[in-house]
């Protein structure tokens, strides 16, 4: 096929897909799928001892009472990455079955109170999906504006909620405590409610510092959004944390309520007991194997014309590529043919799709050997090798 007609053909895909997610769906079945932000790698001996342990674990989950059972998978998960001042009263923090459930109890809460959202761009497209879906106005709000100073005043009087990603998926950025008190000071000031997604928290010990603390003091309106699900190769076995502020204004219980009842005590003593053996060294392995992966993508691409790394930083699970003149969507296509799922990044920037043209993201929490072998695919075809 022509490369003309490739880009057609590419482009009628994104198209029909409509989101990210359902590119991920096409590679749910590739052994060289390095599409989906999950964790796919193989279990280390300690998670595979939890995993050996799930018949005790259910004995367990099944006397226990779940409210022990979930105080302690809350404590667990939350002080491993440093939130010790997380809120403990009930209600304070919802136990859902994802991220993106969490997200959309936010989004349908959000809508009774606001007609418009400001939202960090770019960042994983199902977030303004949901948001947008609830009948939610967006106005974006740009990654370095974020970063570099104070919010425009006429954007938070526009809005009712200032929605960031931190770490951000594709990007990998991190707000940093003081960037966070001083935006969180912000928001207080306009009565704005400051949404956090933290999905991605873990990988990233600059992102570990206790975000409750900075939060509680600044005395804004504010929710957190918490997720397991991208740490560990749990089979999609996993809990999405909505956490909130005592005075947030929003009816995040009644719209939990008319969604779901509660999460799988079994999944929670599963999520406490990979979070002990996380503590236990479990999470600094995980990062340098990811940091591994990363050093393995750069290095075989490193001499590739016209290729480069725009998130020098990053050390979240997922990496973007940027393949110069060539279309990300051709890229994605010819990759395809190879059995090789990668994510074209257009739908990431979901205010100005074209500023994602000529990007890629990939997966880094695969094997090692799987990655190597999707980025020498990757290597010959942006060599036509």
């Amino acid at each position: 096929m022509k490369t003309s007609q490739k880009i057609r053909a590419a482009q009628g895909t994104d198209a029909a897909l409509g989101n990210l997610t359902q590119f991920e769906y096409l590679a749910l079945s590739s052994p060289l799928n390095l599409s989906d932000g999950h964790a796919r790698q193989s279990l280390t001996p300690g998670q595979a001892e939890v995993v050996e342990a799930l018949p005790l674990l259910w004995a367990t989950a099944a006397a226990n009472p779940i409210e022990e059972t979930e105080a302690a998978a809350k404590r667990a998960y939350f002080r491993l990455l440093g939130q010790h001042s997380f809120p403990t009263a009930r209600g304070r923090v919802l136990s859902c079955y994802s991220s993106s459930v969490a997200m959309e109890i936010l989004a349908r809460s959000l809508a009774t109170r606001t007609d418009a959202v400001a939202l960090l761009h770019p960042t994983f497209d199902n977030i303004p999906d949901l948001l947008l879906g609830a009948g939610l106005r967006l106005l974006p709000l740009a990654e370095e504006a974020l970063h570099d100073g104070d919010l425009d005043q006429e954007l938070l009087r526009a809005v009712g909620c200032v929605f960031v990603t931190t770490p951000n998926n594709p990007t990998g950025r991190v707000l940093s405590q003081e960037r966070l008190r001083a935006l969180a000071e912000q928001c207080a000031e306009h009565d704005v409610v400051l949404a956090l997604d933290t999905s991605f928290r873990g990988f990233d010990p600059a992102a570990h510092y206790d975000h409750y603390a900075v939060l509680e003091d600044s005395g804004c309106r504010w929710v957190v959004i918490e997720d397991t699900g991208k740490l560990w190769p749990t089979q999609e076995l996993k809990i999405g944390w909505l956490v909130s502020s005592a005075d947030v204004g929003l009816p995040l219980g009644r719209v939990y309520s008319d969604i779901l009842l509660g999460v799988s005590p079994l999944v929670m003593m599963l999520v406490q007991r990979f979070s002990e053996d996380a503590a236990r060294g479990g999470l600094d392995a995980l990062h340098r194997f990811v940091a591994g992966n990363r050093a393995l993508v750069r290095g075989d691409l490193a001499d590739v014309a016209d290729v480069g790394f725009p998130d020098a930083e990053s050390r979240v699970s997922v990496e973007r590529i940027d393949v110069g003149r060539r279309p990300g969507l051709e890229v994605w296509s010819a990759l395809r043919d190879h059995n090789v799922h990668v994510l074209p990044c257009q739908k990431f920037h979901w205010a100005a799709p074209s500023e994602g043209d000529h990007l890629l993201r990939i997966a880094l929490s695969r094997k090692s050997a799987a990655v190597a072998s999707a980025v020498s695919t990757l290597r010959q075809v942006l060599t036509g090798g």
